[in-house]
């Protein structure tokens, strides 16, 4: 197997003015061949003899999707406090941590975050998962601030204490085992939805009825706490896209870029949806047309309830701008009085129209 180079082997090689086609031909982290791209070496270059197609025509690579997902040995996380040390500190997770970091930075350069919001996990074993820490930007993170916990929540290793956060992101992997990371983050529109307590409807744009699915709702519960990892946790076999009542938007994936797309694509639709509705509202298409997109979905391996559990005229009423969440308790005791209890000071009907009547008068006169 091929050498895998980090972002730190690149720089040694920089810094040692060394020769940097082998690392271009081995394989690389993404901040690894973000380096080697500013140094105008291209990654991947292959100098074997070009290949020939079943046309004749010849290329030089195989095309294939990278994989970002991380498989481990089921029932082999380290147990012992040198094994844990020694799985903390190796090569493949260090390529993960720096996956996270490079995420943190994404999201903070979208204005998804601002001072230490949002969290980032990846699950790395039957009881394990990388995590972010607490109060950290996600935009300057490193990957030694990177933290470990159990599917519990306590942490096993990491200089920095864990996200208190963690526990939502855990309850959607405990819910669901093919989320393998949760991005959560605070993008302007789809978090505007959450505050607002709707969904975006469906039936507008393909794009998210295939790499989203229907958006899920949850009710509000204090960030952090099991409530809150329970009402979240529940919706994840069926939703990959989850906005939190006036909190902010977490989403799940196979990988942490296949959480963070998904991130992306739920505030470029709540974005969409928002302008829509200001130049005369949704036009859809049809129901069927939504099915060909959902059995997309399914063929590219996304969870996806609405064919089972829907019938064809309803898959469009799945996710409407007039959802109904649970009512909330009054923020405190001095709330403003009903209309009820003011009906006295109500404007006297016969007075308005007497002074109506007066101010049309003189306009008639004038």
């Amino acid at each position: 197997m091929s050498k895998l180079y980090t972002a730190r082997d690149i720089e040694a090689l920089i810094a040692k003015g060394a020769d940097l086609t082998d690392a271009a031909n081995g394989r690389l982290t993404p901040m690894a061949r973000d380096l080697l791209r500013q140094q105008k070496v291209q990654p991947g270059k292959s100098t074997a003899a070009p290949a020939a197609t079943p046309s004749g025509t010849p290329r030089i690579h195989e095309p294939a999707l990278p994989d970002y997902e991380y498989h481990w040995k089921p029932g082999g996380d380290p147990k012992s406090a040198a094994e844990i040390e020694k799985f903390f500190y190796s090569l493949e997770i260090q390529v993960i941590k720096e996956r996270i970091c490079h995420i943190g930075k994404r999201i903070w350069n979208k204005g998804y975050v601002d001072g230490n919001g949002g969290n980032i996990t990846v699950r790395v074993g039957d009881n394990l998962v990388l995590c972010t820490p607490t109060l950290i930007s996600k935009g300057f993170m490193t990957p030694d601030d990177l933290c470990l916990v159990d599917l519990d929540g306590n942490q096993v290793a990491g200089t920095r204490p864990r996200t208190s956060e963690v526990n939502t992101h855990l309850g959607i992997m405990k819910n669901e085992p093919n989320a393998k990371s949760c991005v959560h983050a605070h993008p302007v529109y789809a978090t505007a939805f959450a505050v607002a307590g709707v969904t975006p409807p469906s039936c507008l744009i393909p794009e998210p009825e295939v790499f989203l699915g229907e958006i899920g709702f949850a009710s509000y519960q204090t960030p952090g706490t099991p409530e809150n990892a329970a009402e979240v946790g529940a919706l994840a076999k069926k939703h990959q896209s989850i906005l939190m009542q006036n909190h902010g938007v977490i989403c799940w994936g196979k990988d942490v870029e296949d959480a963070y797309w998904k991130m992306e694509n739920t505030d470029a639709f709540c974005h969409t949806v928002t302008v829509t509705m200001q130049i005369g509202g949704p036009k859809k298409y049809g129901p069927d047309k939504l099915r060909e997109l959902i059995l997309l979905r399914q063929k590219l391996g996304m969870p996806d309830h609405r064919l089972d559990q829907l019938k064809e005229c309803e898959l469009c009423d799945a996710g409407t701008t007039t959802v109904n969440t649970v009512p909330q308790p009054a923020a405190c005791s001095c709330s403003a009085p009903s209309e009820s209890s003011n009906s006295s000071t109500a404007p006297d009907e016969a007075l308005v129209q007497q002074i109506t009547d007066l101010i049309m008068g003189q306009l008639k006169q004038a």
